[in-house]
């Protein structure tokens, strides 16, 4: 007998792994192997990090790459997006990601945000006066400093010298001079799409938290944090933009702050910005059930990122239709996502296996995930009280 069930399939990369085209369409395919009939409809989602043009861009628009100045100085190119309604999407971690630096390269203390300031400028000249900023998977803990210098920002030490790149210099910031800062930015309507909610500076904060991830080592985490919480002091005293404990000024090494203050920027959580373009409502009109995933699901993964943001648009939109997460690996604190609309959790694994066999092969193992999770829904439809 042939189904009528409609499956929504919108889910997140798995970074370092498999791109969220590859994770959704691989998905799929675990699925037809059990429901050929289905109809599936297939989301590629972000949060804010890598995908989030690729996912905006599937609504229409033009893309164009131009050489930028990478987080670790050299040149990379990056792409960027104009929405059919002009609106510029940037996505900084096409300039500023981590995924740009080799390993070996990581130096978070240096590493600088400039290229996404180089994307923004050049929307700018393409007369775009409304910019949607992504501001996930960053490889920089310079809170934004380098964006605003390729915007025509100054931060200048005792000796009225500019600073060299990176968080680690704005310990000697003394004095920042945005009167140099492109006036066009006064006319634009700036919305950051971000996936957390942390202060600047503090045990919260951008580089306690998010540091390690980009080659801090523990005993540069108290140097970061104290650079970034004197250049926060500053741009509350010399700009008068007191910024630092807003939510999301720490995101991507502090460059939410710098979006803040130099750009006016208003933010959003970053999966709520992507299915609304994706007009994810429309979508699930008539769906039985919907698959979502990411690498890794934890304690953060509850603040926001996509399994929890498509979960809890699901369950305000329709509280039956069962969230089943997809997963690269479970690590603490996952279990608070139940809390947030998602009813269960399917890992990759389906044998012992190291992170690396994981990663290295990811398409079958996310069909067979997409199989097992599907079985058993399946095998619950026929459970009876007794």
């Amino acid at each position: 007998m042939k189904t009528m069930l409609k499956i929504i399939i919108a889910a997140d990369s798995f970074k370092g792994s498999a791109g969220a085209p590859f994770v959704v369409a691989h998905l799929a395919y675990g699925v037809r192997r059990l429901l050929p009939d289905a109809e599936i409809v297939e989301l590629p989602l972000s949060d804010g990090g890598e995908g989030m043009l690729d996912a905006y861009l599937r609504t229409g628009g033009a893309r164009f790459t131009i050489p930028v100045t990478g987080p670790d100085g050299r040149t990379a190119d990056a792409d960027y997006g104009i929405l059919p309604d002009g609106t510029a999407v940037i996505e900084m971690a096409q300039a500023s990601g981590l995924t740009l630096v080799p390993e070996a390269r990581r130096d978070a203390l240096s590493a600088t945000t400039y290229g996404t300031g180089e994307l923004i400028r050049a929307a700018l000249d393409r007369g775009c006066r409304s910019l949607l900023i992504g501001i996930g998977g960053s490889a920089t803990n310079d809170g934004g400093a380098g964006m605003a210098c390729a915007l025509g920002a100054r931060f200048l030490d005792g000796d009225g010298r500019p600073l060299p790149p990176g968080g680690a210099a704005l310990r000697r910031l003394s004095r920042i001079d945005a009167s140099g800062l492109d006036p066009r930015l006064a006319a634009c309507h700036v919305t950051v799409a971000c996936d957390v909610t942390n202060p600047l500076c503090g045990p919260n904060g951008a580089s306690a938290v998010y540091g390690p991830q980009k080659g801090v080592h523990t005993e540069q985490i108290a140097l970061l944090d104290e650079a970034l919480s004197h250049y926060g002091a500053l741009l509350a005293a010399q700009l008068g933009k007191d910024v630092a404990a807003c939510p999301g000024a720490g995101a991507a090494g502090g460059l939410g702050a710098a979006l803040l203050a130099f750009c006016g920027a208003v933010i959003r959580p970053g999966i709520e910005t992507v299915l609304d373009a994706l007009h994810f409502e429309e979508a699930l009109d008539g769906a039985c059930l919907v698959l979502t995933g990411e690498g890794r699901i934890d304690a953060q993964s509850a603040c926001g990122k996509v399994p929890v943001g498509v979960a809890r648009r699901v369950k305000r939109l329709d509280a039956s239709i069962p969230v089943v997460a997809v997963v690269g690996s479970i690590s603490t604190g996952a279990e608070l996502v139940y809390r947030e609309g998602v009813d269960a959790i399917m890992p990759l694994p389906s044998r012992p296996m190291t992170l690396e066999e994981s990663m290295q092969n990811p398409g079958p193992l996310l069909e067979d995930a997409a199989e097992r999770a599907l079985r058993l829904l399946l095998a619950g439809r026929a459970l009876r009280p007794r």
